[in-house]
């Protein structure tokens, strides 16, 4: 993925776009939010509250996570139900903030070659991840230059004793990107640099390549790769603009690789309010 992220940023940086309509035709004007697809705008208050499952028959836990000897690593089954609500406003025409919070119901079964005692199910429910994130545009798109944006996520410690649900340290993730409007649609390409207090080093984020399209004045289509080192995931997601204030995102994550969760779909409403 990296080799095709590096020969689209040349061409993403030299297309020129003939037309301004062409280029904003399928986002807007907003600047790029950690929600796939979604574009917010100074003084405009996002809502976005949406639920999510995931399934994954080969997850990688430790018993060790658990309390539980040996130290080693095993691929167990994973369950999960995900309540979240994401909260966003823009500060300005360059500076866009948000805020996120989830409640989870997750279960693990443990492997079978696994020899610890660790119970062959554990689950756990309750307060899951929290954090925010800080979207910046350092210059707008136009006809011969794509948008530069940057973003700073924070996630927020808790139930460091609960490793299905809870965080264990603060952890930052910052990251760049690119995004250029052309007449068969939107890309938009990123990258990111992680920090993990817990194990105090920093280490590759993610990577990710998005298309963008809007094919009527209801609809809008999706789709990207994501990965962070052996996680890479097929993204996609439809969404029905029933206004210009209300739409439904219908979205699916599909695991490329093994350590990638197998299939977590998202099902959510986007609420938007003007508030100036």
């Amino acid at each position: 993925m990296r080799r095709i992220i590096s020969v689209l940023i040349p061409l993403i940086l030299l297309v020129n776009i003939s037309s301004a309509q062409d280029y904003l035709r399928d986002r807007g004007t907003g600047i790029p939010t950690s929600m796939f697809g979604t574009y917010g705008n100074g003084g405009e208050l996002l809502i976005y509250p949406f639920f999510e499952f995931y399934f994954d028959d080969n997850i990688e836990y430790s018993p060790a996570e658990f309390g539980f000897l040996p130290d080693e690593d095993h691929r167990g089954k994973f369950r999960a139900s995900e309540y979240l609500l994401f909260v966003g406003y823009g500060v300005s025409d360059r500076l866009f903030i948000e805020a996120e919070i989830a409640a989870i119901d997750a279960e693990l079964e443990k492997a079978d070659d696994d020899p610890s005692y660790m119970p062959d199910k554990i689950s756990d429910s309750g307060w899951g991840d929290t954090q925010i994130q800080f979207d910046w545009r350092w210059w707008r798109e136009n006809e011969s230059k794509p948008e530069f944006f940057s973003y700073l996520e924070v996630v927020f410690p808790h139930d460091e004793d609960k490793p299905l649900r809870g965080t264990a340290d603060w952890e930052f993730k910052g990251g760049s990107g690119l995004v250029r409007g052309f007449s068969f649609g939107t890309m938009t390409v990123r990258a990111a640099i992680e920090y993990n207090m817990e194990e105090d080093k920093f280490e590759v984020g993610e990577i990710a390549l998005e298309y963008l399209k809007r094919v009527s004045k209801s609809w809008r289509l999706y789709a990207g790769v994501e990965g962070a080192q052996d996680e890479i995931e097929l993204i996609t997601e439809a969404q029905w603009h029933i206004s210009d204030r209300v739409f439904c995102k219908f979205n699916n994550a599909f695991g490329i690789t093994s350590k990638a969760t197998d299939w977590a779909p998202e099902i959510g409403i986007m609420f938007s309010f003007p508030t100036r």
